[in-house]
């Protein structure tokens, strides 16, 4: 493998809600779910993405994500399964299924995010990924994202081996792709093919009539349990059955199948070897209880609800809304972040800068956990909800995102912002592009990295030393050049503690 697997398709915010059900609603008939757990992944393109990147290649998404709060989710729970994100703006809302169930089956599915807005215009970074990519998997979901002209055109031009995994809402395949993997609805809607005299007959006549109108090099329908069915160019279809006993919840599994191969390829394998690879992996995801099977993300909330005053600029719902309105009038998004911690003049002056950069200025804030993590267990000394509420009081900062993880990736892959500004001093690349480790993010969607200056003798650490030498001053016995009111030399009495206190302090005294 040279580059990454890039995976291109429509992703979906999944999440499957269990509880109990006990009782019907006294209004109508219909059953009360008591919600107990809940979890939240990523489908649609994201999930085969999530599959490519579990089995230890480095994966790159092509997608389109919204700017509200699934699409933050959505970036967290990527990232933090290793997978790059390449996010084309969307209008609308990001979709999302929400899975309603009770004892392990599912009562009603409830979709949001309405029909697909398209997708926006691919950056140069994007085009550049599909040409270099070791190979492509077009997870194509019916949304729009396998329509848009100039990355049908990337794909085409690409030297990898591209897998489409098709839908029948969605467009042709591309001329060329090396393997497409419909299932047996799909391939018989795709093809019009008329029915044959078996299962195995059907299958094979859709496979061979969709690679001819696709011009593909092979054609793999799934067939459940019983495996798949790979026709090449020959007359002979080749049979990969499953292993049996592969029965329970197929969610997923086409996903499963489709990345399992794209790796395979990827790796130099064979189309056959990558298909009968496809069909062992799918197989043992479902007897192993397909989606439920997989262990909940190690990740939380992207941006935690805050109350109180400034509580509506904050959280992913308020970024959303503040970068939307932005680029919908031609405006530019800057975003700084940091843990602001005793926020203090340099914080300030460095907010104030990196606002007269654009035209709204978003503040990606590290949560507690994430302070903890950076700064050791006595931090923070602030609170992560007092910290927000802090900065979105300040008239240059439009809202605040708060995130758990030990960087921003997450946040910056959602937000898409055209400026990402650090305080501080920074060495200097090739030109004036200063080197920041968020600075090959940013150029995957067309952004750039500055840096301002940080105001000279202003820093958190500086603060809480200073904070802390004044408490042991405070707590130093004062000297004492004679017998004090109880005849013991060397103590402080009552009245000389409270006469340091006042110089110190002369408006506590009062």
């Amino acid at each position: 493998m040279t580059g990454p697997v890039v995976v291109l398709g429509d992703v979906l915010l999944d999440r499957d809600v269990e509880g109990v059900v006990n009782r019907l609603c006294p209004d109508s008939p219909g059953p009360v779910l008591d919600e107990t757990t809940y979890v939240e992944r990523p489908g649609g393109a994201g999930l085969a993405a999530f599959f490519a990147a579990a089995q230890g290649a480095e994966v790159a998404l092509v997608t389109a994500l919204a700017d509200d709060a699934a699409g933050a989710r959505l970036s967290c729970l990527l990232t933090a399964a290793g997978v790059q994100v390449y996010a084309l703006p969307l209008l609308g809302a990001t979709p999302e299924k929400i899975r309603l169930r009770a004892r392990g089956r599912v009562l009603v599915r409830h979709d949001r995010g309405g029909s697909p807005g398209p997708p926006g215009e691919p950056g140069e970074a994007v085009l550049r990924l599909i040409a270099d990519a070791s190979a492509v998997l077009v997870s194509d979901y019916g949304r729009g994202v396998a329509r848009q002209p100039a990355l049908r055109a990337a794909l085409a031009a690409t030297a990898a081996p591209v897998v489409w995994d098709p839908h029948p809402r969605g467009p042709v395949a591309v001329p060329g792709v090396h393997l497409a993997t419909p299932n047996e609805a799909e391939v018989r809607e795709l093809a019009e093919a008329p029915p044959g005299p078996s299962r195995l007959a059907t299958a094979a006549r859709g496979a061979q009539g969709l690679r001819q109108r696709w011009r593909a090099g092979a054609v793999a329908v799934t067939l459940g349990a019983d495996g798949a069915l790979l026709c090449h160019a020959g007359a002979t279809p080749l049979v990969v059955p499953g292993p049996g006993g592969a029965e329970g919840d197929t969610c997923g599994a086409g996903d499963r199948f489709a990345a399992t191969a794209t790796v395979a390829l990827a790796r130099g394998a064979l189309v056959s070897e990558a298909v009968q690879l496809a069909v062992a992996e799918a197989s043992a995801y479902v007897a192993a209880g397909g989606v439920a099977g997989i262990p909940p993300p190690p990740v939380g909330e992207p941006a935690p609800a805050v109350f109180g005053t400034g509580g509506e600029r904050i959280g992913a719902a308020a970024a959303g809304a503040v970068v939307a309105a932005t680029r919908a009038t031609g405006g530019t998004v800057v975003a700084t972040g940091g843990c602001f911690d005793l926020l203090h003049a340099g914080h300030v002056a460095t907010l104030q800068a990196a606002r007269r950069l654009g035209d709204c200025l978003v503040v990606c804030l590290n949560s507690d956990a994430s302070v903890t993590g950076l700064k050791g267990p006595d931090r923070p000394v602030v609170s992560q909800g007092d910290r927000g509420r802090l900065l979105a009081a300040l008239g240059c900062v439009d809202a605040v995102m708060i995130f758990d993880e030990p960087t921003p990736q997450a946040v910056l892959s959602w937000l898409r912002p055209d400026v990402w500004v650090k305080g501080g001093d920074y060495t200097t690349g090739a030109g004036d592009e200063p080197v920041l480790p968020e600075a090959e993010l940013l150029r995957r969607w067309g952004g750039h990295t500055v840096v301002v200056p940080y105001l000279p003798g202003r820093s958190t650490t500086d603060l809480l030393a200073a904070a802390r030498a004044a408490g042991a001053d405070l707590l130093r016995p004062a000297p004492s050049t004679g017998p004090d009111d109880t005849g013991r030399r060397g103590a402080a009495t009552p009245a000389r503690r409270s006469g340091t206190v006042e110089r110190q302090h002369p408006e506590g005294a009062r």
